[in-house]
């Protein structure tokens, strides 16, 4: 019979991932035991999100079998960011994708020419990982 500690010890990154966007509006809504399964059921606040939610599903278990789940994009594809103090997108690149070599990307997606010219305050949108 599966355990829901277990399982949601395995899980655990996933969790932890959402966590980590939860300042933006991703939201666990629940984890619980669906038969042999654990059931986690959550909502994103874009694509870009739900993307690194999978990433991180994939890096626990490629196979995902004992995982049942509701992970709902409430918003589109690309996630809107305001550049704070200390940022500049190789680390907005790592935060969100999970790796800092797609900051030319969002410099693209953003008509931004130099990379290292990012100001406080800015809007960006970072879009969905090619």
């Amino acid at each position: 019979m599966a355990d829901l500690g277990t399982l949601q010890r395995k899980y655990q990154p996933v969790l932890d991932t959402l966590g980590q966007f939860a300042n933006i509006g991703a939201k666990l809504d629940d984890v619980s035991l669906a038969g042999e399964q654990v059931h986690i059921k959550a909502e994103v606040p874009s694509q870009v999100v739900l993307n690194r939610v999978w990433d991180a599903i994939k890096q626990v278990d490629p196979n995902y079998a004992d995982l049942k789940h509701e992970i709902t994009n409430t918003g589109g594809d690309t996630q809107p960011y305001t550049i704070q103090a200390g940022d500049n997108l190789s680390k907005i690149s790592q935060h969100v994708y999970g790796n800092a070599k797609y900051y030319e990307q969002i410099a693209k997606a953003n008509n931004i020419a130099d990379a290292n010219k990012i100001q406080v305050g800015q809007k960006i949108n970072i879009p969905v990982r090619a």
